[in-house]
């Protein structure tokens, strides 16, 4: 089956109305009141900035799965632009407040999307904040007053081609942006005061290749090692690992000092060698054993794409389903990520049901902190 990227649409409609009035803001209770005295086409801008964004998506939709919440905040747009989507739940009234955002993307996160595409400001990326954290990709599309936060993208459109080049196979990076917000209140009385309030996991555009020569290609040895090394300083002490084959995998061994079987599937924990090439009644009586979680760690087969089911079938989907869905960590050069133009990464586990739990749009580590979203199929 081909992936598709599943994206929660969030719509804060209130969003900035409260510029035209010089508001310095669209939170508080001024700008509620107002809004209650303005007929629906008054209230339009964060809806038209949406649409402005889910246009360029509508060319490609069979690429998209959305799900939303009811109404203006985000089932309306969808409607007008004929795209189909699953409505999570409503409001009691078209005046929304900051606890219905957060509501909304809760529901999503327990939906398992792959991205929350939010229209709105600074406050509603606080909101998001809140409930979403480092547990799921987030896009803003700029529609408040106060934009100070580094999760919006430079414009409606500029979010809509970004959506577009993940879920047609483009390199888009993944990383951690600021939300800030400055006090209104402040801001009305003069005073400019921008407060740091946490970090979403952004998409953003980044260089296709990070690391070159001056041929302009990527060396891929000097990006499995900056894998490596952002492996081993997030490795987890009483973790067990699972390391399967491969060049960029092997690295990672050889960061650690540990000898390696290159074709086969070798065991770490706490930096020590548990295990080498074991089979699949091994890695089910060691993760039996194992003093905590574990995480499999794998690459994908250059030219191919395949994650699973080529060359390391240890991992088998008995071995997979021990150690978590939620425990798979994909390790791949941008480069290599590159020559696949645009086709998936696949799995063939021999396990239909599992290949379809494991379809979807996954993170994969490029390099030191360094991520991209990319889909993962069957074909």
């Amino acid at each position: 089956m081909t992936a598709t990227l599943h994206v929660g649409l969030v719509i804060n409609p209130l969003a900035g109305l409260g510029g035209s009035l010089a508001l310095k803001g669209s939170d508080g209770a001024a700008l509620r009141e107002f809004a209650l005295d303005l007929t629906p086409d008054k209230r339009r801008r964060a809806l038209d900035r949406a649409l402005r964004a889910l246009k360029p998506l509508v060319n490609i939709a069979d690429t998209f799965k959305f799900t939303c919440w009811a109404g203006a905040m985000g089932e309306s747009a969808l409607r007008q632009l004929a795209l189909s989507k699953t409505v999570l739940g409503s409001t009691d009234s078209e005046l929304t407040t900051a606890e219905d955002t957060r509501r909304a993307v809760t529901a999503m996160i327990e939906a398992d999307v792959d991205l929350i595409l939010f229209a709105g400001g600074d406050g509603t990326a606080r909101d998001i904040c809140d409930v979403a954290g480092l547990r799921c990709p987030v896009l803003g599309i700029p529609a408040g007053v106060k934009m100070h936060s580094g999760v919006f993208a430079v414009s409606p459109e500029a979010a809509g081609e970004l959506l577009c080049k993940i879920a047609t196979g483009g390199l888009v990076n993944v990383g951690k942006a600021e939300v800030r917000d400055i006090d209104e209140d402040a801001f009305r009385r003069g005073t400019v005061w921008s407060r740091f309030y946490g970090e979403l996991l952004v998409p953003s555009n980044g260089h296709y290749l990070q690391h070159t020569k001056a041929g302009g290609r990527e060396d891929q040895g000097l990006a499995a090692a900056d894998i490596a090394a952002w492996q081993l300083d997030t490795m987890e002490p009483e973790r067990t690992y699972l390391i399967g084959p491969g060049s960029t995998t092997a690295a990672i061994m050889t960061a650690m000092k540990l000898p390696n079987t290159l074709l086969g599937v070798d065991v770490v924990r706490d930096s020590r060698l548990v295990a080498g090439d074991v089979n699949e009644e091994e890695l089910l009586q060691l993760l039996q054993q194992a003093p905590g979680p574990a995480t499999i760690l794998v690459t994908a087969i250059g030219g191919q794409g395949h994650i699973f089911g080529r060359g390391n079938q240890q991992l088998s989907p008995a071995v997979i389903r021990s150690v978590g869905l939620e425990n798979i960590s994909i390790v791949a050069a941008k480069s290599k990520i590159a020559d696949l133009s645009g086709r998936p990464l696949l799995i063939d586990t021999n396990d239909a049901a599992l290949d379809l739990d494991l379809c979807g749009m996954r993170m994969i580590v490029t390099g030191y902190d360094d991520c991209i979203l990319y889909r993962v199929s069957t074909l």
